[in-house]
């Protein structure tokens, strides 16, 4: 089954496009990691899945129904924005409160024993939390409606490496714990890779890169040697080129085994992958052609 599906999405704010042809599918039970530069359209693409905007064009699906026109999706979705937007004034107990009565499918005991069980104090003011606390009092309120897609904007941005670290904990519990998708929104890609096995990679505003992270990484490599004059049996595409004292390093997506001796083969590792991507994209948009994926997943 799927939990979110993008066709053509694209989303505009006066002249500018936020996001653009933005084409890729989120299997359910997967956890995702949304990757992309600023201003990349992620928190666009996020809140196009929450309903809290329109798409200008094309369209989202989300658990095959429309984000923005059925309320009854409302409940299976649940946000914590970049902002954390929690009532300073409230107490943690008040902030409760209000997620119970806004939300029909609310688990107080399970809001309440993951609170105590990282001995924040339901009786302290929302103001007064550190931000790891602000983090976490976001997510269990998040995750007490019973959500069957999450939804995290940059929730690790303002953390500390403990805090970080706790919040990922949580996280991956959650995760072990049933059939929750989750759209993890964040640069730190080290983090990322430790609890995501989905990856979605855009940059000015178009998708680059879809898929599986197992899948993407057996389908990319990194190949070592002299600069090619030619094309290289069994590779597909060269996605990034820079020489250094080894010689030429290339990161390549490959169709076949590289039987060329002249050449060390190497795998890749989940940020090289990224980054050899990203700087893809920004040389083809320097040279005015926007770099767009297919819709198979293989960014070209």
């Amino acid at each position: 089954m799927t939990a979110i599906a993008t066709t053509d999405l694209g989303k505009r704010y006066g002249k500018r496009w936020a996001l653009q042809g933005c084409t890729f599918e989120i299997p359910t039970g997967t956890v995702v990691a949304l990757v992309g530069p600023n201003g990349s359209g992620k928190t666009t693409l996020l809140h196009l899945a929450a309903g809290l905007s329109r798409p200008t064009a094309g369209e989202v699906r989300v658990f095959d129904g429309d984000p923005a026109t059925d309320v009854s999706l409302l409940p299976r979705i649940g946000l914590v924005a970049q902002e954390m937007p929690l009532y300073s004034g409230f107490t943690v107990a008040d902030t409760l409160t209000l997620g119970r009565r806004l939300n029909p499918r609310w688990d107080q005991d399970r809001v309440t024993d993951r609170l105590e069980q990282l001995t924040i104090p339901l009786a302290q003011k929302i103001g007064t939390l550190s931000g790891g606390q602000r983090a976490q009092v976001a997510l269990a309120v998040a995750l007490g409606k019973r959500p069957e897609l999450l939804l995290l904007d940059e929730p690790l941005a303002s953390l500390d490496p403990l805090a970080r670290r706790e919040f990922m904990q949580t996280l991956m519990q959650t995760a072990a714990e049933g059939d929750l998708t989750i759209i993890l929104s964040s640069h730190l890609i080290a983090d990322l890779e430790r609890v995501c096995d989905h990856l979605v990679l855009l940059a000015a505003g178009n998708t680059q890169l879809a898929g599986g992270i197992e899948s993407l990484l057996a389908t990319h490599r990194v190949i070592v040697g002299p600069r090619p004059s030619r094309s290289i049996a069994g590779v597909a595409e060269i996605v990034d080129e820079t020489r250094d004292g080894r010689g030429t390093t290339m990161i390549a997506r490959v169709d076949g085994p590289i039987l060329d001796p002249s050449f060390a083969v190497e795998e890749v590792g989940l940020e090289e992958l990224v980054l050899a991507y990203l700087t893809q994209s920004r040389d083809a948009a320097r040279r005015g052609r926007p770099h767009v994926v297919e819709p198979s997943g293989v960014a070209s």
